[in-house]
């Protein structure tokens, strides 16, 4: 019997043929208080790595180099226990930070499909990528509501709706996750953040979050339910206090909601440095043996990178703050991780065939397919789709029609979060200028003018870096804007059919500690804007911007506008088909854009009871609502029946409406449902997103659509913080988008049982 296998047969926890707990309680009883406190540590894998895990034994890693991997698995197996890493990565909408991986749209943009099953299979296909480069968990997906649209992370975000998000989260973990963690091309998946972090003041990122319980209960919490309940394996905390309490030690939110309400089990990771942060920023504790002490008792399990949480841990054991034993439920998850994934058989190295596997064939015409189907067609004069049948000279204008990284949005290689890739290869990239001139007819003429440049940076005078170590973000220039270039790109409108201008944001105004003041198009833009629309040409106005923002006014006389998220690899593909009318547009709003930044918020499902509809200087309603979006035909809606009018809570609702499509072009229609609470015992929105349904539909065709919805969803949270059915006179909306003015309704009574 040689050494290695007398090690694994002597030892219960290196047995693949004993159950996991028994594997769990046998290597928790062999480890020592160190190796425990390690176990709760995941630490940034580009500075001392051999540190991390000969000394501090740390159980997981991040941003860890293809380089790395290797070895962080290395000097794993060379430690007493030889207990396997956890290797994560925040692969948000594709494999962010590896070569030549396949970079989907941003979470918004795929969210404007408003199609789960297509979310799905991005998640399988980014999971088999990931998996296939070493790592073993990815921090998604994003089920924050995104409301101040100032905030910088409101790209990441599903959007604006709590029961669509959960929709197009729960996909995403599903794919994800797999069909079990023992598949060797399934990643653990992240619901994040765990909770209101969103809900900013003054779209300032990670600022104290003002928000009730019971609103809480009412919009910001049900997404996360319904994604606990559906086996995501991991929560990553906000980085936020609520009401004084960081989300790290609130006990409320973690112990008597989520791991008592809900039974969650699942494991908890904080997000950068929150242990650190109760310190030196938050300031509500006065040492690391305090945080640490408090970070554990409120039950999170993985630490993530605060160095210090090591020695705190320790010392809060010596000083009588922690029982020696407290660490072990939080191990017992961390390992019980392991052992799923199987990483103590095989710690899924890097495989010898990633060539045939990351960024194939096959995932680049998904990234085709979801780009396709994100790209939302705000307004048409006609001028769209543009014929392929007669010559065209189309003018290719703005600073983001040829520039591939920020096309590809945050967290995608360019953006900056790590150093060993500054951008995804430009061959795998189609900008909006490469896809016009890739399938314009040979009789066309497309030329091309920057017209703008957005911005310029210069380092913080405050320091180069937080408390913290980590680096603190530039201070935003804005161009002038530059006569020549203007002058430039009006010369070729000039001579030109059709101009398409591509506007928006770059990733320096975009993520983590980016949030705007203002939501204008930053440097000379908007004076590019307004000298082309002053030619009189047909102006096709694409904006390319990670979130909504407001266009000039002049917009108003373009031709056509058109919102691309930051739509991924082939996102210039899909837009030039959409133009040419290859493609027809169906992308739905998953978030409404305002005429201005002071409109804020514009969330359709907003509290009923104010004084007037509007304010004195503007209105309130919107520039584009959520769930608008055109297409190239025109879709009616008529004859919205009940089968029942008076119902209980244990029945269904089902509706039947006619959907006709009165153009000579197909479409595919996204058929929503809204429900609107008459009276209730609490204040309440004026309707909520139900359900939703989408049909295609050929030129002429009229389809007899069935609705079916449980009069069980038909909630609202009372002043006790229960969701309760409440009997009553309620209405079904039917229509293309939330605007009252889209929407059939019909009536009925929910009575009691």
């Amino acid at each position: 019997m040689t050494i290695s296998e007398t090690f694994t047969a002597s030892r219960v926890y290196q047995d693949p043929a004993r159950a996991i707990p028994e594997r769990v309680a046998d290597l928790l009883a062999r480890m020592s208080l160190e190796e425990k406190v390690g176990q709760m540590l995941q630490l940034d894998a580009r500075q001392g790595l051999d540190d991390h895990v000969l000394t501090k034994y740390v159980g997981s890693v991040l941003h860890t180099s293809p380089e790395l991997i290797v070895r962080a698995n290395e000097l794993a197996a060379d430690t007493r226990l030889r207990i396997p890493l956890l290797v994560a990565e925040d692969c948000i909408h594709g494999h962010s930070f590896w070569e030549g991986a396949t970079i989907y749209p941003t979470q918004l943009g795929m969210a404007a499909s408003w199609n789960a099953d297509l979310l799905e299979r991005v998640a399988r296909a980014t999971a088999i990528e990931v998996a296939a480069t070493g790592v073993h968990w990815t921090f998604s997906p994003v089920l924050c509501i995104a409301r101040d649209l100032r905030w910088g992370r409101v790209n990441e975000t599903f959007g604006e709706d709590p029961f669509l998000i959960g929709e197009l989260a729960s996909a995403m973990v599903r794919g994800y996750q797999g069909h079990g963690l023992a598949d060797p091309t399934a990643i653990l998946a992240t619901a994040k953040h765990f909770a209101g972090y969103s809900e900013t003041q003054g779209g300032r990122d990670a600022s104290e979050a003002d928000i009730s319980r019971r609103k809480l209960r009412s919009w910001f919490l049900p997404p996360f339910e319904r994604v606990a309940k559906a086996g995501c394996r991991s929560f990553m905390l906000g980085y936020q206090s609520m009401d004084g309490v960081p989300i790290t030690i609130n006990d409320w939110l973690l112990s008597k909601v989520l791991r008592g309400e809900w039974g969650y089990t699942g494991t908890l990771i904080t997000d950068w440095d929150n242990v650190g942060r109760m310190v030196w920023e938050q300031r509500v504790q006065p040492d690391y043996a305090h945080a640490a002490a408090a970070a554990v008792r409120a039950g999170n399990d993985m630490i993530m990178t605060t160095p210090q949480f090591f020695q705190g841990a320790l010392d809060a054991v010596d000083q009588g703050l922690l029982d020696p034993n407290a660490f072990d439920p939080a191990v017992a998850r961390i390992l019980t991780l392991k052992f799923e994934l199987g990483l103590f058989e095989n710690p899924r190295l890097p495989r010898a065939d990633l060539d045939e596997i990351v960024g194939n064939a096959a995932h680049a015409q998904l990234n085709l397919e979801v780009a396709r189907r994100s790209i939302v067609l705000l307004e048409n004069d006609g001028v769209l789709p543009l014929s392929a049948a007669r010559p065209t000279r189309v003018a290719v204008v703005g600073p983001l029609a040829d520039d591939a990284q920020t096309q590809l949005g945050d967290w995608a290689g360019g953006s900056g979060q790590v150093g060993w890739l500054a951008g995804q290869p430009r061959e795998m990239i189609t900008t909006v200028l490469d896809g016009i001139r890739r399938i314009a007819p040979d009789d066309w003429a497309v030329t091309y003018a920057r017209g703008a440049d957005i911005l310029t940076l210069q380092p913080d005078p405050i320091g180069a870096t937080f408390p913290d170590g980590q680096p603190r973000p530039p201070h935003v220039l804005a161009c002038d804007p530059d006569p020549k270039l203007i002058a430039e790109a009006v010369s070729a409108a000039n001579k030109a059919d059709v101009v398409v201008v591509v506007v928006g944001d770059r990733i320096e105004l975009v993520g983590e500690g980016r949030s705007t003041a203002t939501l204008e198009l930053m440097g000379g833009q908007n004076a590019l804007l307004d000298a082309l629309i002053a030619t009189g040409k047909r102006v096709v106005v694409v904006l390319l911007a990670s979130k909504p923002l407001v266009l000039p006014i002049s917009v108003q006389r373009a031709a056509a506008v058109l919102w691309t998220a930051n739509p991924g690899m082939q996102g210039g593909r899909a837009l030039a088909e959409i133009l040419l009318g290859e493609v027809q547009p169906s992308g739905r709003l998953p978030i409404s854009f305002v005429r201005h930044v002071g409109q804020q918020p514009a969330y359709y499902n907003q509290i009923r009871g104010q004084h007037g509809d509007r304010y004195a200087d503007l209105t309130q309603s919107p520039a584009w609502a959520f769930g608008e979006g055109q297409s190239y035909t025109t879709v009616q809606y008529e004859d919205l029946v009940l089968e029942a009018t008076a119902l209980t809570a244990s029945e269904t609702i089902v509706a039947h409406i006619t959907v006709r499509n009165t153009g000579a072009r197909p479409a595919l229609e996204t058929v929503q449902v809204y429900v609107r609470d008459v009276v209730t015992s609490v204040s309440w929105t004026d309707k909520e997103l139900k359900a939703f349904r989408q049909i295609e539909l050929v030129p002429g065709e009229t389809v007899r659509v069935r609705l079916e919805l449980p009069v069980a969803e038909c909630t609202i949270v009372d002043a006790k913080e229960r969701r309760v059915v409440e009997p009553g006179e309620f209405e079904l909306l039917v229509g293309p988008s939330s605007r009252d003015t889209a929407l059939l309704g019909a009536g009925f009574t929910v009575t009691e049982e």
